[in-house]
């Protein structure tokens, strides 16, 4: 398995620890077992294996964990959120998992472009405005933000993990801008 690739994730010279510990080769393998390749934000965090594993931990826990929210649910914030942002490696790699979760291309890249172009439920766009929303101009967040979602059947707990999800995206999309993450390339032809 070459986990290290002639393109590198990061604009940065921070390369992946070497070796790596055996639990994170083991979690690397799971990768590439599964996904059929390690993404690139893991060799881009591989650099430091305590912030690889807070990175991953996170993630998993947000995006991977019990929730009011399904998965699709959760990549589909990341999208909205990586959108905004311009977040070329997010946009990227959850757009394919959009386009997966749901089985629909099309609905990928909908999400990827324009949310507000997808055969959206009033429930997914509330939850979609509120990530958009709290990604623009979070200061501006009030009650009525989180009363329309509870209006469409969201719980406080399903908001909680809205506004986390929103958040996590968020920090991760300032490091890939900061330091030109790339998606894999296997992420383009996936689930088309």
């Amino acid at each position: 398995m070459d986990w290290k690739s002639l393109r590198e994730p990061t604009a940065l010279d921070l390369p992946m620890t070497d070796p790596l510990p055996e639990k994170t080769a083991k979690y690397f393998g799971i990768c590439e077992e599964k996904l059929g390749m390690v993404p690139n934000v893991l060799k881009a965090y591989a650099f430091d294996i305590e912030k690889l594993n807070a990175f991953t931990a996170m993630y998993n826990d947000l995006m991977l964990a019990e929730s009011g929210l399904t998965k699709l649910e959760r990549e589909m914030i990341a999208v909205v959120v990586s959108s905004v942002n311009r977040c070329w490696y997010c946009q990227v790699a959850h757009g394919q998992a959009v386009r997966e979760l749901s089985g629909d291309p099309m609905l990928g890249e909908a999400m990827v472009m324009n949310f507000r172009a997808a055969p959206l439920d009033a429930r997914q766009m509330a939850m979609l405005e509120f990530a958009e929303k709290l990604t623009e101009s979070p200061a501006k967040m009030v009650a009525a933000d989180r009363e329309r979602l509870s209006a469409v059947g969201f719980s406080d707990r399903d908001i909680w993990d809205i506004a986390s999800v929103a958040g996590f995206f968020n920090m991760t999309n300032r490091v890939a801008a900061a330091t030109e993450m790339q998606p894999n390339d296997a992420y383009h032809g996936r689930s088309r």
